[in-house]
């Protein structure tokens, strides 16, 4: 059975050293391009600067951060946008396909090929041991690289428009996971990654 077939069901990934599961789409009762202009048009993004190595960067990407806490990466505070009343029910309808809840959500924005996010875990310590982190795609098809922290090992998966890829487990210990720029033309994508800071 081709996995894009079953939308609104978990496929498991074998994976080694933690937990990774794919839905083809996540039920929400509008139409996937209709979410994307909306976020798109309702969010205040930013181009934050992140220290890397020393160093100050802008991400190749925009942002927002929404939820009921706080959080911190790379030398960046982020301070918590209130939900809005989609992204609300984005998350009922994300906490009800994974069987958790999430207190705060990331959203990047990939306005084309050119935009990427560098190779990173989740593995902040406000996120406690073992997060499951809940990452949900619209427009674009993005290539999602993991690579393993010791051996190297690396996995690769399209998000498509509509999935929600759930990582769990051990696995930001264990991997490493990012988006890479492409040579080819890319339309605009959004990514929301849902999470529970603690």
């Amino acid at each position: 059975m081709d996995l894009f077939d079953s939308p609104g069901t978990f496929t498991s990934i074998p994976i080694e050293d933690g937990a990774l599961a794919l839905m083809a789409r996540l039920p929400l009762p509008y139409a996937n391009e209709d979410i994307l202009a909306r976020l798109i048009a309702e969010t205040p993004w930013r181009q934050e600067s992140i220290v890397l190595f020393g160093k100050s960067h802008l991400q190749p990407r925009l942002t927002a951060w929404y939820g009921d806490a706080s959080y911190s990466y790379s030398g960046l505070r982020l301070d918590p946008l209130p939900w809005t009343p989609l992204l609300a029910e984005i998350r009922a309808a994300v906490e009800t396909a994974c069987g958790l809840h999430f207190n705060s959500v990331l959203l990047n924005y990939y306005r084309d090929e050119r935009d990427s996010m560098g190779m990173h875990s989740d593995d902040e310590p406000e996120l406690g041991p073992d997060p499951a982190i809940a990452s949900l795609s619209y427009g674009a098809t993005r290539g999602f690289v993991l690579r393993h922290k010791r051996n190297k090992r690396t996995v690769k998966l399209d998000l498509h428009d509509g999935s929600l890829l759930l990582m769990s487990g051990s696995l930001q210990s264990n991997w490493l996971h990012g988006i890479n720029k492409s040579t080819r033309a890319i339309g605009e994508r959004l990514n929301l990654t849902f999470r529970y800071v603690v």
